[in-house]
């Protein structure tokens, strides 16, 4: 079974520039997380409220490492995961655009 979350979107201090870590900023996290239905089942609830404090809680400077630490910490709590996809997006940094990064990783069951 997988889990989508999409476009939870709230606020909070990332990035390395100054009006970035003054400011807090919109941010959009997206995530996929498959696991085995059988055995648990994950509660969304409780995951965007962890995305959500980690976040706030961190104060990453690069998009990087936060999501290298949400990883980690939906890791730490949810070690049922086989594949998890996540994206930050950041829609109001660029008046252009929107800019995101993601990544995906395969865990071993």
């Amino acid at each position: 079974m997988t889990i989508h979350i999409e476009a939870l979107t709230f606020e909070v201090i990332i990035g390395l520039l100054d009006f970035e870590r003054e400011k807090p900023q919109r941010v959009i996290v997206d995530m996929e997380a498959t696991y085995p239905y059988k055995d648990i089942f994950l509660d969304y609830a409780k995951i965007t409220e962890s995305i959500i404090a980690h976040l706030k809680t961190k104060r990453y400077e690069l998009l990087e490492d936060a999501l290298l630490g949400i990883k980690d910490e939906l890791m730490g709590e949810y070690p049922q995961i086989t594949a998890l996809k996540l994206k930050i997006s950041k829609p109001d940094i660029l008046s252009e655009c929107s800019v995101a990064l993601s990544h995906s990783w395969e865990f071993n069951s």
